[in-house]
């Protein structure tokens, strides 16, 4: 190699060394300007984009529960209230172990087989990121003592809520109904009416009765309270809070004595009563016998008390008042007299014939008189007082259906009332249109429309099927001389932020058309019916005010044609319905009461001695006396005199 070459080769060594250098540090720096503009990007172009995701990672938006609204009575009494209480709530998401964790907490507390049964319905009905209460309504000594451990139970909260109480349990339950826990068929009705976003962190719902058809008043509004959490979750501080409205109170036309004093008067017989202030109507009373404890509703039944409330014969969860149809006997009598007089089908002076039975012409059946012998020769009233089944057997035959149907159909019989409670029954009032489609699927001469039975439907029996507030509905209309009202229990809404009272107005939702004469025709043979020679004139000892009624025994079984109704004979099932409507005072009723003794007889005899002591108390604040010291609605050393006070100021 020349020494001109050995000379050369460092200079180029030194160039190719600076070139790679000079290489090395433009790529440094385009990364740098990568990193600058990737900077720019994030910290100012997406600031307000990642400012949000972080500010999320730190403060988690909480629902805040409303109190729920209470509901109370016309004179204040609390009927359904809210209770502060601790619960044991897991979240599933966040446990590793579910079973191992529910056995550990039952060494700090007692978790029973009720609750564990309760909390896997709970559990298969929930979401795994949602709360499920695994022991409810804990002790103070309880929930210190979880308080104390919870932090080695990730996923394990106690948390405060307010409980929903009913404290005149089966007094109250046909009325007030109750709430429950929400399940997936509510979630998907709030999410299909728009009401879902109101609910979120909320457990229960109104499920029947009041609770339900006054949800939207009863619920509130949600209120949000923004908290910063740390890394696992836990909140730190509270930053800012809304508060919810709270739900509004209920006050209620009901009056929880009177309420009380009907149940207590029934014993251990089934039935119902529902009583109406004609002049606005306004429900008094609503009583459901048997009835059942709503608190066993609230956190969820189990199943052995399902099935007990399901299975028992007396049937404690159906509403008799609301759903049970009946045929009304001889109550539908004084509607039938009203339909007759209207339609000019007869004079209400003119003497008729009552003998002990009635024929069809050309037919050897007989339709029999509830007195065999019949009672002579009666006008309107009387018949209406002595309750002669013959006497409308035949108006019934002279009518034709054709002309009592939309005249009864007036007074409310056959169609809902309107009430504010869901699910009410529409009841049966009977016509030739009526029988073709309900027997539609049989026999062409099964849905034909025949001379005989129209005659039944003349002294309420036949097809004739109504509910008891039904009944007591058309008996306020004809009290209150065909001002029709629509019956409700709530009286006002007071409103929760501002504490202004709402009242339900009583505007009338329509008059009948009926000539005046013919209600107070009507209404005299009421009035007779408790004066002497009346069916009800037992009843009437010592009244200090008018009273007008009318007695009502409803077949349950059908009796063969010659044989003689035998009630010892039968199981009490199929024994009849014992019934009495009535109205005080009869010159400007303030009440009207349809009463229904399930099996119990004569009307005059189980059923109108209730509807007396109801009168009684509601007019003159008079206790029954084998009820005095027993009541729970008012102090046992109340006196006859201070009731009455008390009931006056009521009104």
């Amino acid at each position: 190699m020349s020494r001109h070459a050995r000379l050369k080769d460092p200079q180029t060594e030194e160039s190719q060394f600076q070139l790679r250098l000079l290489i090395a540090f433009g790529f440094m720096v385009l990364m740098l300007l990568l990193l600058a503009v990737r900077f720019v990007w994030l910290q100012v172009l997406q600031y307000d984009h990642f400012s949000t995701l972080a500010q999320n990672n730190s403060i988690s938006l909480v629902p805040v529960q409303p109190n729920r609204g209470l509901i109370l009575d016309r004179n204040g009494i609390v009927l359904a209230q809210n209770h502060a209480a601790y619960t044991l709530e897991l979240i599933p998401d966040k446990i590793a172990d579910l079973d191992a964790t529910v056995k550990a907490l039952g060494a700090l507390v007692e978790i029973t087989p009720r609750d564990e049964r309760r909390f896997r319905k709970f559990l298969a009905e929930s979401k795994e990121f949602e709360p499920v209460p695994l022991k409810l309504k804990l002790k103070e000594e309880e929930a210190a003592r979880l308080a104390a451990n919870i932090w080695r139970y990730p996923g394990v909260e106690v948390r405060a809520w307010l409980f929903r109480d009913y404290p005149y349990k089966e007094l109250t339950s046909h009325v007030l109904g109750y709430i429950g826990r929400i399940n997936q068929r509510d979630q998907q009705q709030m999410e299909e009416n728009g009401t879902l976003a109101n609910y979120r962190g909320a457990t229960h719902i109104g499920k029947l009765g009041l609770e339900a058809t006054y949800e939207k008043e009863l619920h509130g509004q949600n209120g949000f309270e923004e908290v910063e959490t740390d890394a696992g979750g836990r909140a730190v501080r509270s930053l800012r809070r809304t508060p919810p409205v709270h739900g509004n109170n209920l006050q209620l036309a009901l009056d929880i004595r009177l309420q009380e004093i009907a149940d207590k008067l029934f014993g251990m017989r089934r039935g119902a009563l529902v009583a109406i202030n004609p002049q606005t109507g306004g429900v008094l009373a609503f009583v459901s016998k048997p009835g059942f404890d709503p608190n066993l509703f609230i956190d969820g039944i189990d199943a052995a008390t399902w099935k007990g409330l399901n299975e028992d014969w007396q049937k404690p969860l159906v509403n008799r008042a609301l759903r049970g149809l009946y045929p009304p006997g001889s109550t539908f009598k004084p509607f039938f007299a009203m339909a007759g007089l209207e339609a000019g089908a007869l004079n209400p002076n003119e003497l008729r014939p009552a003998p002990g039975y009635f024929t069809l012409p050309g037919s050897s059946h007989q339709f029999r008189d509830s007195v065999p012998s019949g009672h002579g020769m009666v006008n309107l009233a009387k018949a209406i007082a002595v309750s002669s089944d013959t006497y409308f057997y035949r108006l019934a035959w002279e009518m034709g259906i054709d002309r009592i149907h939309p005249l009864v159909a007036q007074f409310g019989l056959g169609s809902k009332t309107g009430i504010d409670l869901d699910n009410e029954s529409t009841g049966v009032l009977p016509s030739k249109e009526w029988k073709a489609k309900r027997f539609a699927k049989a026999r062409p001469e099964v849905g034909r429309w025949y001379p005989a039975d129209v005659v039944s439907v003349g002294i309420g029996q036949g097809f004739n099927a109504y509910t008891p507030l039904q009944m007591a509905n058309a008996t306020a209309i004809l009290a209150n001389d065909g001002q029709v009202f629509r019956p409700h229990l709530v009286q006002k809404i007071v409103d929760a932020r501002s504490n202004l009272e709402k009242p339900i107005d009583p505007q009338p939702l329509r008059a009948l058309a009926f000539k005046p004469q013919h209600f107070a025709t009507v209404k005299e043979g009421m009035r007779q019916v408790l004066q002497p020679g009346g069916t009800a004139f037992r009843i009437s000892g010592g009244l200090t005010y008018s009273m007008a009624g009318k007695t009502g025994t409803a077949q349950v079984v059908q009796i063969k044609q010659g044989a003689k109704y035998n009630a010892g004979a039968l199981a009490e099932q199929y024994r009849d319905h014992s019934w009495f409507i009535s109205f005080a005072p009869v010159e400007k009723p303030t009440i009207a009461i349809a009463v229904i003794v399930e099996n119990a007889g004569f009307g005059a005899t189980s059923a109108a001695p209730i509807a007396r002591a109801v009168t009684d108390f509601a007019l003159t604040g008079k206790v029954p006396a084998e009820l005095e010291g027993q009541l729970l609605t008012m102090p046992a050393t109340k006196k006859p005199d201070q009731g009455a006070r008390d009931a006056s100021a009521a009104r």
